[in-house]
This record gives C-alpha cells, sequence and structure tokens, in this order.
C-alpha cells in the first residue's frame, strides 16, 4: 500500500470511528473547502514552502473526504476522480499528447470547452468570489463582441452607473441602491478587465492597503496619546494621509 492508498484508509476508518467526520455531508464541509482554499492562496502569497506544503495537504484532504462519501452514496471514489482528471488532462492538451500548431490549439481548447454548453456563460461556479465571477462572465461575454473595446469607454459607463446611483439616493429605496452599486462594481471589473487587471487581486490589495494604514493610524494615535474613537473626522483624516505617505514610501 502506498502512502496515497494509506491515506484513502485513514479517511475510510475516520468516516466509521470518529462521531464528527461521520456526521459530515458535501454541504457541511463546503465552507471548509472554501476556507483551506484562501490558506493555501495566502501561503502562495507568503512564498511559504513550509505553510504551503501544509496547505496543500489541508487541500487535498477535502479532495479525499468528499470522495469518501461520494463513496459510501455510490456515487464516484476516489480513484474515479482521479481517473477523471487523467482523461481531462490528456484531452486538454493534445499538443503535448499530440501533434497540433499553437493556432490549432487555442481554436481546439475553445470549442472542446463550449462543446457541451447550453451557453456561453455556463461553466462559471456561482460560488466564486463576486467580482472574479464578474470578470469571468464578461470575459466570456466578450467571446462574442458584446464588451466595450478600449477603457475609456468602460470608464463612461462607470461614470453613467454612478449618476443613477445618485439618483436612487434621493429615494432612499434599499432594492434600487443594492441595483445601482451592483452596477457600478460590474463597470468597475470592465474597466480593470480592459486594462488586463484582475478586479479580484485590485481589492485584495487595496484591502490590504486599508488595513495597514489603518493599524498606523491607531499606532500613530496612541503615540500621541489619543484614541481613535474620541478623535473626530478631521484628525482622523489628518491621520489617514500620514498613513498613505507611509503607505507609498514602504511600497516604492
Amino acid at each position: 500500500m502506498d502512502v496515497f492508498e494509506e491515506l484513502v484508509a485513514i479517511m475510510e476508518e475516520l468516516r466509521s470511528k470518529c462521531p464528527w467526520d461521520r456526521n459530515q455531508t458535501h454541504q457541511s464541509l463546503k465552507k471548509y473547502l472554501i476556507e483551506e482554499a484562501y490558506e493555501l492562496a495566502d501561503a502562495i502569497d507568503a512564498y511559504d514552502d513550509k505553510k504551503l506544503k501544509e496547505e496543500l495537504g489541508d487541500l487535498l484532504l477535502q479532495v479525499v473526504f468528499h470522495s469518501q462519501i461520494a463513496k459510501e452514496r455510490g456515487a464516484f471514489d476516489i480513484w474515479d476522480v482521479v481517473k477523471t482528471l487523467k482523461v481531462k488532462l490528456v484531452e486538454r492538451h493534445p499538443h503535448v499528447f499530440a501533434c497540433e500548431s499553437p493556432e490549432e490549439v487555442l481554436k481546439n481548447w475553445e470549442e472542446r470547452k463550449l462543446k457541451n454548453r447550453n451557453s456561453i456563460l455556463d461553466g462559471i461556479p456561482k460560488g466564486m468570489p463576486a467580482l472574479m465571477r464578474s470578470q469571468k462572465l464578461q470575459d466570456r461575454a466578450s467571446m462574442v463582441g458584446f464588451d466595450f473595446k478600449i477603457p475609456e469607454q468602460a470608464l463612461g459607463k462607470l461614470m453613467e452607473e454612478v449618476e443613477e446611483l445618485k439618483e436612487s439616493l434621493k429615494s432612499g429605496n434599499k432594492r434600487e441602491l443594492e441595483h445601482e452599486l451592483g452596477d457600478i462594481l460590474t463597470a468597475a471589473v470592465e474597466i480593470g478587465r480592459l486594462l488586463g487587471l484582475e478586479a479580484e487581486l485590485c481589492l485584495q490589495k487595496a484591502n490590504d492597503r486599508f488595513e495597514s494604514r489603518f493599524r498606523y493610524m491607531e499606532k500613530r494615535a496612541k503615540e500621541i496619546g489619543k484614541n481613535l474613537k474620541d478623535m473626530d473626522l478631521q484628525e482622523m483624516e489628518e491621520l489617514w494621509l500620514e498613513a498613505k505617505k507611509f503607505d507609498y514610501k514602504e511600497e516604492g
């Protein structure tokens, strides 16, 4: 028995003897799968090989876990998962396993992906982060020419959506405001797409900057003997601008 077979055997034993493992379902495990994927992404960003190895293992555990549950349902097992992946890899890489020109590779790759779809938008998971899913949807739509051609056009659309949000503010209708804010975010994603930027990554970096600057504000407030909650907005804005200068200095 090799090490992977041992892992599968351990999972089978856990499912039969551990009350927590036995009670899990595909649905109950979904949140852990998502968490592990994000923890793996963090390890990649940290260039931490030790953590990367650990998080890859945690993600693999989820694959084995779900496969064991499926086996118990009589649906498939981990070996069926491996076989399906093997076939997919070979079918999607004929340029490796057969002779094709670069042009044929690209053309056939797109044809294979679209072959079993009713819509060009099929196959984009609803559970993806919203910005990432928006960019995927717009990428697909652009394949049939439904998109702006230059960033300036998309920027104009963004400004148009901002004006519509301003109008919605007058009514205060939450559903309408939600709709218009969603349109603004969609337009912002399109701008990023046309600029060759990943909207999800842009927001992640913006989140990191916000956190870094806010922590700087907290630190500076303590140094001058104050607490942020006791400061007015103008005082906090001054610290924020100071934090931005420090932030750019660090990035540079």
